[in-house]
């Protein structure tokens, strides 16, 4: 584990120790001494002159846990065998698994299960093919779909390293939402061959959930299966963080007081998020956005190769306004990152608008560290959950994929997701918002069902909704 940092995580050490050179008591000493805290200890096997044990420790936020490993190493008749944190222990075997909902006990319950009864449930989709929503898994059932190309923080880790995180997302559809989803991770980068990969899968679910698909090609890749499904297809890195960054908006303009069409914007970092954030933005109301990339502010009059940036410079910057981020920040009401750490200073924050509001979403470094501008900045929130006011797209997902497999809906318009947007921000009252408390938690357990309610609303205002009123009661 080299130089790995464990700071308030336990550690286990499986060592094999030959008792005839050495006793346990000092083992224990010298892990001690090292800084470890032994909380558990389990035999795994042991003979006349050697034990296995599995020693479980825990660090603090001061300790390198590659001094008590060496320290051990260092040891006569001691062995480590192995070193494992409960992060790669809950790991072991994948985090997900699939269950009967009824058990099969007998040659009858095999018959219509299996075979030969189930013939019958098939040919009844056969001829009404809509019937796949009631007689099989479609109707709750969600593909978290990835190529590996943008995971997390990490970047391009193929399919295999991605697995995790899908597997990860997946238990978060059940936990929140109910909803049954399951991990897709493309062998492929190319566009072409994933919009076929998802086309040919489809049939099984009845949602398709982008993740971790690197900009630009996440663009078409959306587009066109949202075109060319008809069932909902949402790419999370975008829409995700734009529907929970619009949430927490909502609620900070109420603490300063300022209305949504008449601030001025600064979104730094204009790739798949950016996009999305701005187009939430001005669905929402407002009127002057300005967009900046490693190149300075995006605005119309300049050719672009990447046709999302030509969109966005055609959409926003009404005044054609041109210049880095240290120059367009004067005067902005409201900062927003998806960039990265470090690229906005407290003099930046001190030339915007009075009562700046500054979104530093950035992972794991924020543009700017709140402690540097908490004394100057009416709200600050983060992508991080060791501050206050968490930009999470887990906020968003499993509401509004509820919402939309619970009326049928064909697809995720801007409406639903500003609906979701809503509800997300209502969930936190009028007595508790203040600027440390503009979200609220992923476990507030009200929050799926407000957004939920909301997107059904959305989706049947808007016609896309296959289900009734009368059907959804």
């Amino acid at each position: 584990m080299g130089n790995t940092r464990l700071g308030g995580k336990s550690v286990i050490l499986r060592l094999e120790i030959q008792t005839d050179t050495i006793n346990f008591g000092q083992v224990a000493s010298v892990i001690f001494a090292a800084g470890g805290d032994i909380v558990a200890i389990d035999v795994i096997s042991t003979s006349r002159d050697m034990t296995v044990r599995d020693i479980t420790i825990t660090v603090t936020d001061s300790v390198d846990i590659s001094i008590i490993t060496e320290a051990v190493k260092n040891m006569e008749g001691v062995r480590l065998v192995n070193i494992s944190d409960r992060t790669f222990l809950l790991h072991l075997g994948g985090k997900i698994e699939t269950q009967p909902k009824t058990p099969i006990q007998n040659r009858d319950d095999l018959s219509r299960v299996y075979t030969p009864d189930v013939a019958r449930v098939c040919m009844a989709i056969h001829e009404e093919p809509d019937k796949a929503y009631s007689l099989t898994v479609k109707r709750n059932t969600v593909a978290v779909v990835s190529d590996g190309s943008a995971v997390l923080g990490l970047g391009n880790i193929g399919p295999y390293a991605a697995m995790p995180v899908m597997e990860g997302k997946s238990m978060l559809f059940k936990q929140f939402a109910g909803v049954d989803s399951f991990p897709i991770c493309l062998n492929t980068q190319d566009t072409e061959e994933i919009i076929a990969a998802v086309k040919a899968i489809a049939p099984a679910f009845g949602g398709i959930n982008l993740e971790d698909i690197s900009s630009p090609r996440c663009f078409e890749i959306e587009e066109r299966l949202r075109r060319e499904l008809d069932i909902p297809v949402f790419h999370d890195d975008q829409h995700g963080t734009a529907v929970v960054l619009y949430a927490a908006l909502i609620n900070a303009l109420k603490i300063v007081g300022k209305s949504i069409d008449s601030i001025k914007v600064v979104v730094c970092g204009i790739g798949a998020a950016g996009i999305a954030c701005s187009r939430i933005l001005l669905s929402a109301g407002v009127k002057n956005i300005i967009g900046v990339d490693r190149m300075g502010a995006i605005a119309s009059g300049i050719q672009y190769d990447n046709r999302m940036l030509q969109w966005y410079a055609e959409h926003t910057n009404p005044d054609r306004v041109q210049g880095t981020l240290q120059e367009v920040i004067h005067g902005a009401d409201v900062f927003i990152g998806v960039s990265a750490g470090g690229i906005l200073s407290r003099e930046d924050v001190g030339h915007m608008a009075d009562q700046p509001i500054v979104f530093a979403m950035a992972n794991p470094v924020p543009e700017v560290r709140p402690e540097e501008i908490e004394d100057i900045a009416a709200v600050i929130a983060t992508g991080r959950s060791d501050y206050p006011n968490q930009i999470n797209n887990v906020l968003c997902f499993p509401g509004i994929f509820r919402g939309a497999l619970d009326c049928r809906a064909s697809e995720i318009n801007e409406e639903m997701k500003l609906a979701a947007a809503e509800a997300i921000a209502s969930a936190i009252s009028e007595e508790e918002l203040n600027p440390l408390y503009i979200i609220p938690s992923v476990f507030n357990q009200h929050v799926v069902k407000a957004i939920r309610d909301k997107v059904v609303q959305a989706a049947i205002r808007t016609g896309v909704a296959r289900r009734t009123p009368r059907e959804y009661r």
